[in-house]
């Protein structure tokens, strides 16, 4: 039998690319909310896709009768932009937290399996070597410092999904992204800095001949996997064969694509200059030494490294992640400049 999918959020870069594999892959019906559709132009006439527009804070009778409707809901819907979390921490914490505790909620009404979206944030200034699902202790800054509004509003989710499956048997999988990065993931043509995540911003800059700005010197690492793995660790999830990722919670990340942001900055102009129209612009590109509180303003505080342990998703989904850093940069750089 068919599994039926609720995607909340299928517009964004993971809810778009997990619902267009899904639809390539599988049998399964998909059913999905946002407010927009640019990002689902490809799939948006396949019929096994049902697709509504409007807004999970609005739209709440048709959320509870598709979570009656099917068998896993995955609620993507957040705010994830660093300079969104010290701009606006409210907005950052009542759609990240309030609206999502709701459909939390209706999935533990109607025992609905809930496939929640944690973050590699929640582990904040964790001092280990790797970030494990199990061990390691959360270490996030003062109350002055509003970047950590979005790590607490994920993680007080992780604890309330756990404790409505100890308490309700709810069925439920948490999973933690680790700079997860490819085509779309947001708009390249944004002339806001600080308006997109890492790796558009830095295409965009260079695209439209602006410095490349270094917050701190650039010196943290972090470890970017790209979306093709993403989505095959999700789509394991999903599927849950035996029951295998009932009540788990998965780092989905590549520990060998830690790079320095100084590293992928300079990687990202070098594989640039491979595109003749955009050569030259490329090889003009500065970078610049910013101090973290003019780009993101005084609330935000950094993590000098952040590295998964994965060996929950190895061992009990099978999966491992297979493309490189670099391989995935130029899947992403033939999506939007290949054309």
């Amino acid at each position: 039998m068919a599994l039926k999918i609720l995607i909340l959020g299928i517009n964004g870069f993971i809810g778009n690319s997990l619902a267009e594999q899904i639809l390539q892959q599988k049998d399964w019906e998909v059913y999905g909310m946002d407010l927009t559709t640019d990002k689902l132009q490809g799939i948006l006439d396949n019929p096994r896709l049902h697709f509504t527009q409007g807004d999970i804070t609005q739209n709440t009778q048709w959320i509870t009768e598709q979570v009656k409707l099917c068998d896993v809901v995955l609620p993507l819907v957040a705010i994830a932009n660093p300079a969104l979390y010290v701009q606006n921490p409210l907005r950052v914490f009542q759609l990240d937290f309030e609206a999502n505790l709701a459909v939390i909620k209706e999935c533990v009404r109607y025992k609905t399996r809930v496939v929640f979206p944690s973050t590699s944030e929640v582990y904040g200034m964790c001092p280990d070597e790797e970030f494990d699902e199990e061990t390691s202790n959360f270490v996030l800054g003062p109350v002055n410092k509003p970047r950590w509004i979005y790590s607490c509003s994920k993680q007080l989710l992780d604890r309330v999904i756990h404790a409505y499956g100890m308490s309700d048997n709810l069925p439920y999988t948490l999973f933690r992204p680790f700079n997860w990065f490819g085509p779309k993931l947001d708009n390249i043509l944004n002339p806001n800095d600080g308006g997109s995540r890492m790796a558009t911003q830095f295409i965009g800059n260079i695209l439209r001949g602006k410095p490349i700005q270094l917050v701190d010197g650039g010196e943290q690492k972090r470890s970017f996997t790209y979306v093709d793995d993403s989505i095959d660790a999700l789509i394991k999830i999903i599927e849950n064969k035996n029951g295998c990722a009932d009540n788990q919670i998965f780092n989905i990340g590549n520990p060998h694509n830690e790079i320095s942001v100084k590293d992928f900055a300079e990687l990202v102009i070098r594989l640039i200059t491979n595109y003749p129209a955009y050569a030259e612009a490329a090889q003009k590109t500065e970078l610049i030494i910013t101090p973290a509180e003019s780009y993101f303003g005084k609330g935000y505080q950094d993590v000098k490294r952040r590295v998964p342990a994965i060996k929950k998703a190895q061992q009990i989904l099978g999966w491992n992640p297979v493309i490189t850093l670099e391989e995935g940069l130029r899947k992403t750089l033939d999506y939007h400049l290949a054309k």
